[in-house]
């Protein structure tokens, strides 16, 4: 039997392939809008539908908690996961999108998998045993790589900082809530990878993610965590929550930025 990381690494593979299939042709893929007026495809559903297929026919007896599927059993261990991460950027035929999965056991995330499958990369990590990233071809993974978090010392005014989702598509509403920190901060670009994950790299010194949900959450916050960073809800949550979270490469850079968002 494989363990828990490498079932979900061979998931997310899996889940990669799907997704690149609808992406050479997502101009055409027909959208439409959920409740919540976000944008879903026949690609969310397929690459849930067979990600989920994967981990539930290894481990029969576990729970599941999705994305576009909803809930699946109850116990100690959860597997969350969401198909597409950024449909949105997806259906642009934008290559940020990435799956997302992570495996929750007596409440604590354990293992976290991000597959960015248009820029052919992997980032993972196990609780306890740090955070990585290698790149793939097909199912097999190459090098893996230690993730580690900049070594600063600048303060907020010195840091730079991803915005999720990009502040032109936030509501006036939302964009109030992130002014102070994003005028404390230097706001960057996030090009290539989630900005979670450019904090995981050192790229980024701080991330926030506005409204978003626990499946955005749980992979994202171990890979940052595992990498010598920080995460944590604005209401104090160290556990992924819905709402706005925090990524950060330092405690002390954290709790200032927290201020500013409270």
């Amino acid at each position: 039997m494989i363990d828990d990381l490498e079932l979900a690494q061979r998931a997310a593979l899996v889940g990669a392939e799907i997704g690149l299939r609808y992406f050479a042709h997502v101009r055409g893929l027909p959208q439409e809008s959920k409740a919540d007026g976000s944008v879903v495809t026949e690609a969310d559903h397929t690459v849930e539908h067979e990600v989920r297929r994967v981990l539930l026919d290894a481990r029969p007896e576990d729970a599941f908690l999705g994305e576009e599927t909803g809930e699946h059993g109850r116990g100690r261990r959860c597997w969350i996961l969401d198909g597409i991460d950024g449909t949105a950027v997806f259906v642009q035929g934008d290559r940020r999108w990435q799956t997302l999965i992570a495996l929750e056991e007596d409440g604590r995330i354990t293992v976290g998998v991000a597959v960015l499958p248009a820029r052919g990369q992997v980032w993972w990590a196990r609780r306890g045993a740090g955070a990585f990233v290698a790149d793939f071809d097909g199912a097999v993974l190459g090098e893996a790589r230690r993730l580690a978090v900049r070594d600063g010392r600048e303060g907020l005014s010195g840091s730079g900082l991803g915005i999720v989702p990009p502040v032109e598509s936030l509501p006036a509403a939302r964009r109030d809530l992130i002014e102070g920190l994003a005028s404390a901060a230097r706001p960057r670009e996030w090009e290539w990878a989630h900005a979670a994950l450019l904090v995981a790299a050192g790229e980024l010194d701080l991330a926030v993610q506005v409204g978003g949900k626990v499946w955005d959450y749980a992979p994202l916050s171990l890979i940052v965590e595992e990498a010598g960073g920080r995460f944590g809800g604005v209401g104090g949550e160290g556990h992924p929550v819905e709402g706005t979270a925090l990524f950060s490469r330092s405690d002390d850079l954290h709790r200032a930025a927290l201020a500013l968002l409270l």
